[in-house]
Order: C-alpha cells, then sequence, then structure tokens
C-alpha cells in the first residue's frame, strides 16, 4: 500500500467492516455521495496479504462492485468449497500443459485426422 493511499483511507475513510482474511473495507467519510453529481459512493479495500485481488470473497465483492448497498452475510461453510489459493501464474508452481517450452516443447503426435491448409 502506497502512503497516498495510507493517509487518503486515514482522513478520509470511514471503515465498513473487515472479512475472515484480515481485509479491511472502507467508504468515504461523512457524506454519501450516491446520486451527487452522478456518481456513485467511493468504496475500497485495503488487502491483508499482498496484491491478490483474488482474496476478496463473494460478498465484499458484491459491495465493493455496487451490486448491494451494504455486505452480504457470508455463506456458512460448504463441504464441497474448497480453500483459496494463490494464483500461480508466473511461478515454478503454475500450470504448464504438455508441450510448453518450458517443458522441453514436444508434445505428442497428432493422431493423424488434422490436415494442414494449403493456399491454392
Amino acid at each position: 500500500m502506497t502512503i497516498s493511499t495510507r493517509l487518503y483511507t486515514l482522513f478520509r475513510g470511514e471503515l465498513v467492516g473487515t472479512d475472515s482474511i484480515g481485509n479491511r473495507y472502507y467508504r468515504l467519510k461523512g457524506k454519501d455521495l450516491k446520486n451527487v453529481d452522478g456518481r456513485a459512493e467511493r468504496r475500497w479495500v485495503i488487502l491483508a496479504r499482498g496484491r491478490d485481488a483474488s482474496l476478496v470473497p463473494p460478498e465484499w465483492h458484491s459491495w465493493l462492485h455496487y451490486t448491494t448497498d451494504s455486505p452480504l452475510t457470508p455463506d456458512p461453510a460448504k463441504s464441497w468449497r474448497k480453500e483459496h489459493q494463490v494464483n500461480p501464474t508466473g511461478t515454478a508452481q503454475a500450470y504448464l500443459p504438455p508441450g510448453h517450452d518450458l517443458k522441453g516443447g514436444r508434445r505428442e503426435r497428432a493422431s493423424g485426422d488434422y490436415q494442414a491448409w494449403q493456399p491454392s
């Protein structure tokens, strides 16, 4: 977080709530900016861990994007729901399909049903 974001939040932000991860959600202090000059209320989040926006849960995502006027209540834990995983793109844990250059650049030959286009 930059120093300007920290100062803006300190002087102009009103804490709306926090989630289970520790992200803090703010809106502009004082006046409700809805329908003033056609702009919506200013809302933002201070992420608890790094800069991975996928850590914002759905109930807060809907509030941040003006889908709801107040944050939704979190769903109870479901047995089929998995724990959040950080996006591994660009890391050693990223998925590389067979034939990717970083996996040797070789893939299995096509089955023979492919015929390359030839200009006439």
